[in-house]
């Protein structure tokens, strides 16, 4: 069982747990440590059941893992649970470093409303780059400045910022890690946002932040906005998966595109923009993982969904061997979505130079093994119709 430390009447109860030794041999107080880390108290707060943690610890524990519980007692804390500086144990604890380890640096003073508001008013490169630095320090300062309403105030300021403001709030958003309830409504309709986003995901210093909260922005947006979107944005993200980055950038454009492709129009889009060889050769240069190429598959079935879709893959000089090497190497779901490209492919553009290549590079054995292996519901028989093409086809050969 974890022990308590002083509550705001100085009481304290034994541990069962051994007290931790500093490097002299000299035993460190019990009261010092704290609860969730064992560790010496750099910042000492008292809850409103009297236990004492150190605030890094007790924040993380209610606002990040959402344990609406003292770690020590159990007892409900309120949602907006008051932390008490513990100033007493604070002075006790660095005069005790100070003799026998080195000293613990006074914690700075927790942000207040008034000061947020006024940085989130005056809004500007020096302004933002103090607000990162607040909101870094704790996590009740990171949520001071949601509840100061920075969401709707950095989404405006997005759209007619400098890039370089423009990617800085871009960093202060992301580091928040704000409720989809918060960003939602502001983001449904925002195509002047999508815009701002579009110019900064085609600057290459600029687009990693912003193709990653473009990701999180496409899950909250409106049908209306996603039938809407330009030529130009397309080109911007497949850009982006050429540009190889980072696995998470990639990732991120990959998923933007599948949220997007639903719509025919946005498939044609896609597809005229090079993402489905921008996707191609992502797996070719072999820098991806796992979920990649699960992503990269995902993208091609649903361009595969068009004719252009399918001209473009089977016009790749690897397209169709990539798909196929791909097959029973990566995980049921790439399986699952190799096997659909290869099943439109067959359905719809089954020409004597497909159905040929398709048979040159593997396909056919590999849809065999996948029949035999544990693949996902639905995925045998669409491998055992492509197998009957190639059947069918073999015969016409021969006679």
């Amino acid at each position: 069982m974890p022990f308590s430390s002083p509550s705001s009447t100085g009481h304290h109860s034994a541990a069962d747990r051994p007290a931790m030794d500093d490097h002299d041999g000299d035993e460190v107080p019990r009261y010092f440590i704290c609860p969730i880390s064992l560790q010496i108290m750099k910042d000492p707060v008292i809850t409103t059941t009297g236990i004492t943690y150190d605030r890094d610890c007790i924040e993380r524990w209610l606002f990040v893992d959402r344990r609406p519980t003292c770690p020590v007692t159990n007892e409900t804390l309120p949602a907006e649970a008051e932390l008490t500086p513990n100033h007493t144990l604070r002075r006790l604890i660095q005069c005790w470093s100070a003799r026998h380890t080195d000293r613990i640096p006074t914690p700075r003073t927790p942000a207040d409303l008034p000061t947020i508001q006024r940085l989130l008013q005056e809004l500007s490169g020096p302004s933002l780059c103090l607000l990162s630095s607040i909101a870094a320090e704790s996590e009740s300062n990171r949520l001071l400045i949601i509840r100061a309403g920075a969401s709707r105030r950095l989404l405006c300021f997005l759209t007619k910022a400098s890039p370089a403001s423009a990617y800085s709030a871009l960093s202060l958003l992301l580091s928040l890690r704000l409720p989809p309830e918060d960003l939602g409504p502001l983001l449904s309709d925002n195509y002047d946002l999508i815009e701002s986003l579009t110019a900064l995901i085609s600057s290459p210093e600029h687009h990693p932040n912003a193709i990653l909260f473009l990701k999180t922005s496409f899950d909250l947006v409106s049908v209306k906005l996603l039938e809407r979107l330009k030529a130009e944005f397309f080109h911007a993200v497949a850009g982006i998966i050429r540009a190889a980055i980072s696995n998470q950038s990639t990732k991120a454009a990959l998923q933007v595109l599948l949220r997007s492709s639903p719509w025919g129009t946005n498939r044609t889009k896609i597809v005229a923009a090079g993402a489905a060889a921008a996707i191609i050769e992502m797996e070719l240069r072999g820098d991806r993982d796992r979920r990649m190429t699960e992503l990269g598959l995902a993208a091609l079935e649903q361009m595969c969904m068009c004719a252009d879709g399918r001209a473009a893959l089977a016009g790749h000089p690897a397209g169709i061997a990539m798909v196929a090497k791909r097959m029973i190497r990566v995980s049921p779901a790439a399986d699952a979505k190799a096997v659909g490209i290869l099943t439109m492919l067959s359905k719809y553009s089954a020409t004597a130079e497909v159905v040929q290549e398709m048979l040159a590079v593997g396909a056919a054995s590999k849809l065999c093994l996948v029949m035999q292996a544990d693949c996902l519901s639905g995925v045998r028989e669409k491998a055992r119709f492509v197998l009957r093409l190639h059947l069918g086809f073999g015969r016409t050969r021969l006679v």
